[in-house]
């Protein structure tokens, strides 16, 4: 998408135009003629409920594709099984988990993984420095329960991380989280490449603008698009909204927020032994960290997700939470001219 594409989603959800440039902006007609490597948001796996602690076995794969980053452009990226983000792992305070990592054959880097809810030296980085065609494995107690990052941990790091190794793991804690209608799953991170953002073709990735910290592209779940025209966060009105965000980074803090609505409770640093905040405008996320928000959809509409360092949306940084429902005029409606 361009400048002017991008503007113009701001332009519709403030009615200043009218809703076919938005049609065009969230992928009514663009034909994506490469893999996508956008994870939907709603792949994450059921909450734990109240079980006791038992081993849960986690198999995870680097896999090195050229996916879709915008309409005109893909990219090299490196994945966990195959998506960016990576998997949603989900276990209970206390579970012993037994994670394998391969690294497919195809693969030209070595790979590994270091899972911030891991207490040990790298966060397990140390057992799964795997080169291509191997797989290897080591066994971690879940010992704090929060929502933590995990990203490939082998040098140069960062080039790793941003090209789309990173992924949420929930600890949840025993009894498990409060029941919600829906829950989603969103990481922020960013891209450095050779031809700029904008640019048509295979790009291919800039060591010196990481090094400068001068990303190219700022993206939700790894592409331009991925939460607008691929996967939009859908809802309805009454319905009670979670979502896991994280930032992979791997070097700018996210602001993140919700046009329109008010978080009834945000986590901080993915805390869940913490009391929330309550009504909360705009959450500050580092990266390699993560937050866990909850609202209510109570208007039906469009709600833009942003980082409100609000020029990053030109870079590729938006989705969209739909709200079906009727309207709620008691809440909000517009007044005619006097």
């Amino acid at each position: 998408m361009t400048f002017r594409a991008y503007s113009a989603i701001f332009a519709v959800f403030f009615g200043l135009v009218g809703s076919p440039a938005l049609a065009a902006d969230a992928g009514q007609g663009d034909t994506q003629k490469v893999a996508s490597i956008s994870r939907d948001p709603t792949d994450l796996p059921p909450p734990i409920g109240d079980r006791a602690p038992t081993r849960v076995r986690v198999d995870l794969e680097a896999m090195e594709r050229v996916g879709r980053l915008d309409d005109n452009a893909t990219y090299d990226f490196w994945t966990f099984n195959g998506k960016v983000p990576g998997p949603f792992l989900r276990v209970r305070q206390g579970d012993t988990v037994e994670l394998h990592l391969k690294n497919a054959k195809d693969s030209v880097m070595t790979h590994s993984i270091d899972l911030h809810a891991v207490t040990g030296p790298g966060g397990g980085a140390v057992f799964t420095q795997v080169d291509p065609g191997g797989e290897k494995a080591f066994v971690f107690k879940a010992l704090v329960p929060g929502l933590y990052v995990y990203h490939c941990a082998t040098p140069m790091v960062a080039n790793h991380i941003s090209n789309g190794m990173y992924g949420l793991i929930l600890v949840e804690p025993p009894g498990g989280l409060p029941k919600v209608d829906r829950e989603f799953y969103v990481m922020q991170g960013e891209l450095y490449t050779n031809a700029g953002f904008g640019a048509q073709g295979l790009q291919e990735f800039d060591a010196d603008k990481l090094m400068d910290e001068r990303p190219d592209y700022f993206v939700l779940n790894g592409a331009v698009g991925a939460l607008t025209k691929e996967h939009p966060l859908r809802a309805k009105v009454g319905e009670s909204v979670r979502i896991f965000f994280g930032v992979g980074g791997p070097n700018f803090t996210s602001s993140f927020h919700v046009i329109g609505q008010i978080m009834d409770k945000v986590y901080q640093q993915g805390s869940l032994t913490s009391p929330p905040l309550t009504g909360v405008q705009t959450v500050s996320v580092p990266p390699g960290s993560a937050a866990m928000v909850e609202l209510t959809a109570r208007v039906p509409g469009k709600f833009l997700l942003v980082d409100h360092a609000i020029a990053r949306v030109e870079r590729g940084l938006v989705g969209i939470l739909d709200v079906s429902g009727p309207p709620q005029p008691e809440i909000i409606h517009g007044m005619a001219k006097q």
